[in-house]
């Protein structure tokens, strides 16, 4: 069953208005030029950070980078793939993920605009704040938004480069089953493993190959 209108590298207009439109449009590095500076930043007050020390640091960044596997696997389960039974609601959800399964080799829609990931990140870091306080916030922080980047870099991969190794092909076919197999398993793009724990991940010995790898 075809679940794609097309599979080609093209976009369709998402607002009448071009210039609102051109803002849904993002070159696969932009996200790379916003955040690899912020993650610097917030490893640098990290390191002369009078609370913290390299054991510290170290056990927070590997803890953001789990965490932030964990919230990629909720926010596409979940968040992105909720459809309200409202138009509006339905809308809202063809903007925000709909598009990318209806056009899914859209070169440019396939990492998220700063005009939404920024608000996001701002909204994280504020709740990371609170939950484990300023220092110990900043290096959990710098690694969840490192996970992210991967999550960004690794979903353009699955859909525009060959990933040959052992470990990328592994992710692109497990990418591409979620579009073109069953949109309600294999949610896992930089990391299958809350697809294991939480039930949605089929044997790959069961599947026929897929469209894209």
């Amino acid at each position: 069953m075809k679940n794609y209108i097309s599979n080609q590298d093209e976009s369709i207009p998402l607002f009448e208005n071009p210039f609102l439109d051109r803002f849904t449009h993002v070159h696969f590095t932009i996200p790379l030029y916003v955040y690899v500076p912020v993650v610097g930043w917030f490893l640098y007050q990290a390191a002369i950070d009078p609370w913290l020390n390299t054991t510290g640091i170290i056990v927070l960044f590997a803890c953001g980078l789990f965490f932030w596997t964990f919230s990629e696997y909720i926010l596409h389960r979940f968040v992105f793939h909720y459809e309200p039974s409202s138009k509006w609601g339905q809308y809202l959800h063809f903007l925000l993920h709909g598009i990318h399964h209806a056009y899914p080799n859209d070169s440019t829609r396939l990492v998220m605009p700063p005009s939404v990931s920024i608000p996001l990140a701002v909204l994280f870091y504020y709740l990371f704040v609170m939950v484990l306080g300023a220092s110990a916030a900043g290096p959990f922080f710098a690694a969840f938004i490192v996970g992210y980047l991967f999550y960004d870099m690794i979903h353009y991969a699955t859909h525009h480069f060959a990933m040959k190794s052992r470990v990328g092909l592994f992710l692109k076919k497990h990418h591409m089953r979620h579009h073109y197999q069953n949109d309600e398993k294999f949610y896992g793009v930089s990391t299958p493993i809350w697809d294991v724990v939480f039930g949605t991940m089929k044997s790959a010995a069961k599947e026929k190959e897929v469209v894209g790898t």
